[in-house]
């Protein structure tokens, strides 16, 4: 019997380094200069904190740190936004970085493979869905439609035996 699991994580060393070159990008750029736009890193929810002055330069910010994380091949689909918040004159705005599949995601995948009529079990296992068959033909069929289909969150594949 092969299997594989379909998960969604991140790595917070990636999105790390993102935010080191975008704050020293946001640090040399000339129309930061005297602002005070900062990207707070919490490896322990994992979220980030953006503050800025204004609207315009929490855009901006956002917009450094999303090319960041792209050149790094961080998925964009896996950052949850939330609302601005503003106090005085700042601006703040969080950001969650997720990690496992919630059981709606899970749902909607089990779902998906079970539209696509390929012999296989699809299991909810907490964040992470396990998928097996007795061809792995069929399991390699599985993952190219799940490739293909364009979900709103971001999915991988680990543990293929």
């Amino acid at each position: 019997m092969a299997s594989f699991d379909i998960v969604c994580e991140v790595d917070i060393q990636e999105v790390t380094n993102a935010v080191d070159q975008a704050r020293r990008e946001i640090n040399n750029r000339y129309d930061f200069r005297g602002s005070n736009c900062e990207i707070n890193l919490d490896k322990e929810k994992p979220s980030l904190l953006i503050t800025a002055d204004d609207e315009l330069k929490m855009q901006t910010t956002i917009d450094i740190l999303l090319t960041k994380l792209i050149k790094r091949s961080v998925s964009v689909k896996s950052l949850i936004y939330g609302k601005t918040q503003s106090c005085g004159r700042v601006q703040k705005k969080e950001i969650f970085i997720q990690q496992g599949l919630s059981k709606e995601q899970c749902k909607k995948i089990n779902q998906y493979i079970k539209s696509i009529k390929v012999k296989v079990q699809p299991q909810t296992q907490r964040d992470s869905v396990r998928v097996a068959s007795k061809k792995k033909d069929d399991l390699q069929t599985v993952m190219q439609a799940i490739k293909g289909e364009d979900f709103d969150f971001d999915v991988q594949f680990t543990n293929y035996r």
